[in-house]
């Protein structure tokens, strides 16, 4: 996959930030050889691959609904799946595995992975809401796009022709010897101005006001968002 400026990238890289890999050519060689395909969608929910959701396409589809992803129940997640006999094992295995008896029995191991009620009530709240969610990541991706997009050695995730990309989380990569710092330094100005817009003295930041490196970043350049609250009025 070739970025925005030529940088390549990994089709796990594309899944793990809010989009689908390509499962054409996968499918087709699991198929070819009996393979169960188990598809880890923790992040692109809300994406598409080819018209579809991710986690559609295999055996059963895993979910993510920890507190950083687009939508959060604090915790847990979802298995999902057209096989209704995998689904109820499942559910079997999730609540302790109990047989279907008139005293405590248990065949299997089993585990207590319940998502309480209230919770999945919050998560699916959450999902009549999931395309303004999107619609915000991939307008907050825009912006750093515009405002970072031209710097020398910076480098955006592109979208891939299959689909559409959450943009749950806006990650770059870093050419030190065009940008003049590596990706550890940057991550250690970045964390230096966290620490300093927390301090005393109405939030000043840390090193003066920005740190720059090689007169490329100044103190406009933040932290890519990655909160689930993102929104326009975020920048």
């Amino acid at each position: 996959m070739t970025g925005l400026n030529g940088s390549r990238y990994k089709d796990g890289e594309e899944r793990t930030c809010g989009w689908s890999a390509d499962l054409t050519p996968i499918l087709a060689i699991c198929n070819r050889y009996a393979i169960l395909v188990i598809e880890n969608a923790a992040e692109p929910l809300g994406a598409a691959y080819k018209g579809r959701a991710p986690g559609a396409f295999g055996k059963a589809g895993i979910f993510s609904f920890n507190g950083n992803k687009i939508i959060t129940t604090s915790g847990g997640g979802m298995l999902v799946s057209d096989d209704a006999d995998f689904i109820a094992h499942a559910r079997k295995l999730a609540t302790q595995a109990r047989d279907p008896a008139p005293h405590y029995q248990h065949s299997e191991i089993g585990y207590n992975y319940r998502m309480s009620n209230v919770l999945a009530g919050i998560g699916r709240g959450q999902l009549q809401v999931l395309e303004d969610r999107v619609q915000a990541r991939r307008r907050n991706f825009q912006y750093h796009v515009d405002t970072l997009g031209d710097l020398p050695g910076i480098a955006f995730m592109p979208e891939a022709p299959w689909g559409r990309h959450t943009r749950w989380l806006t990650v770059i990569t870093v050419d030190p010897s065009q940008f003049g710092a590596d990706r550890e330094a940057i991550r250690l100005a970045l964390e230096a101005g966290v620490r300093g817009q927390g301090s005393g003295g109405g939030g000043q930041r840390s090193g003066g006001g920005g740190q720059r490196y090689g007169d490329q970043v100044g103190e406009g350049f933040d932290c890519l968002s990655e909160g689930i609250s993102t929104g326009d009025g975020d920048f």
